[in-house]
């Protein structure tokens, strides 16, 4: 989700106003500079990128990947640990801003950030056209499979809804629901830094109604949002109130020996109870009304509690500090993680040209395990070129001086920008317009 604070080389890391990144940054005349210094933790990435080559995977039908994957020996799946660690580090990083800066600058840069995912969703549907333009040949089939129909039916009626976030085709469903939670976040943090306790029933209380009377947002042309974001709030606010340090009480709690015991024993129970799930259709033999227990668009309690283990499990296996999170063999997914926004629409993208070149090779398992292989080295690839860039990134300083001095500075000294000089690439070294010395 965010990846402001990864960029620095050290490790902690300075949020500069509105960007946060290892370069110089030089203020504006008669800006007061004081950086707000936030810790990095690597686990975050980890988990995101983690959750976001899963999310992948789980799209290319066929494959060994989808035999092992979380989500066939449990209730929960990467979904919940996007949502989770989205809250988190939006808490991690933001609620440092607000703290020293105020309520209005660190909403304001989560205001930025919910507007730079709406984007993101707007431009990823025009990729998913060109993508079904692109592969259909003529054919209605993967528009169908895309959802996308219905644009050609009622044009207007699809844009209006796309742009209220009610019109989500095939694996869009996530990023408006991110772009709800985190649009009324800053409400969220203050409530969190002053009344937690307020923070929390609410956020509890809406979820039980999201579930008890079965409230949702309408999503076009019909139904209800897949990711229900009345009930979903409540797991991105327990990932605010984790990022902001929770309560004094709350981590001896969580990591004390009986609640681990008691995360083991419900995380063992529920992966027995999965063996048999798909093979005996155990799910046949449950009443219809559990279902709702461990759905996926309401976040059933049973679901939530099958994650809330999972992270106990895992805060204990992973610690802080835990070695192999710098050891290259993590990297890529590190490295995805710390761009989980462009990874998570790049692998939108790559995932339904996937699943279409998966179903023209029916049958054929290496062929779609290498499909698979092909997407992840693809969105690592990408991460990796955007660490470059953001390594690369170059800050300016303007200096305004007094127009007299400065035309008498230019007359005594002509300075020339080489064109070929201009550029981004390795062997560029640009010259910079000096008009203030003699």
């Amino acid at each position: 989700m965010i990846d402001l604070y990864q960029r620095a080389p050290s490790r902690c890391i300075r949020f500069k106003f509105d960007r946060c990144d290892g370069e110089t940054f030089m203020p504006a005349s008669g800006v007061k500079f004081d950086p707000v210094e936030v810790p990095r933790d690597f686990r975050l990435d980890l988990y995101r990128g983690f959750a976001l080559w899963l999310i992948f995977l789980a799209h290319i039908p066929g494959t060994i990947f989808n035999r092992i994957t979380p989500w066939n020996y449990g209730f929960s799946d990467p979904a919940e640990v996007f949502i989770f660690v989205s809250g988190y580090a939006n808490a991690y990083v933001y609620g440092r801003v607000m703290e020293q800066r105020g309520f209005l600058v660190g909403g304001a840069q989560i205001v930025r950030r919910a507007l730079e995912a709406y984007v993101a969703q707007i431009f990823l549907f025009v990729i998913l056209i060109g993508e079904v333009f692109w592969l259909s040949h003529g054919s209605l089939a993967l528009e169908d499979v895309a959802n996308i129909r219905v644009v050609h039916e009622r044009p207007e009626e699809s844009i209006m809804a796309l742009l209220q976030l009610k019109f989500m085709p095939v694996n869009m469903n996530v990023l408006p629901l991110y772009v709800v939670v985190l649009a009324v976040s800053p409400v969220i943090l203050w409530l969190l830094r002053k009344t937690p306790a307020l923070a929390l029933t609410l956020a509890t209380t809406v979820y039980a109604a999201a579930n008890w009377f079965a409230l949702n947002l309408p999503s076009f042309p019909y139904g209800y949002w897949y990711f229900n974001p009345l009930a979903w709030q409540l797991l991105f606010v327990l990932g605010a109130w984790c990022g902001l340090g929770a309560t004094d009480w709350v981590w001896p709690l969580v990591r004390s020996r009986l609640v681990l015991i008691c995360a083991a024993v419900y995380a063992v129970s529920v992966f027995v109870l999965f063996l048999p799930w798909n093979g005996l259709n155990v799910a046949a033999l449950v009443p219809e009304w559990s279902l709702y227990a461990f759905g996926k668009t309401n976040l059933g309690v049973l679901r939530l509690l099958h994650f809330l283990a999972l992270a106990i499990i895992a805060d204990w296996l992973i610690p802080r500090e835990w070695p192999p999170l710098t050891w290259w063999v993590l990297r890529p997914l590190i490295v995805c993680g710390q761009h989980s926004l462009e990874v998570f629409c790049l692998g939108v993208a790559l995932a339904f040209a996937g699943q279409a070149a998966a179903v023209d090779a029916p049958g054929n398992a290496i062929i779609r395990f290498l499909i698979a292989l092909l997407g992840i080295t693809v969105m690592v690839a990408v991460s990796a070129l955007l660490s470059w860039y953001s390594s690369t990134r170059v800050s300016f300083r303007i200096v305004t001086d007094d127009p007299e001095a400065r035309i008498g500075a230019v007359n005594r000294r002509a300075v020339v920008l080489l064109p070929q000089s201009v550029g981004s690439g390795p062997g560029s070294n640009p010259v910079a317009t000096d008009l203030s010395g003699p």
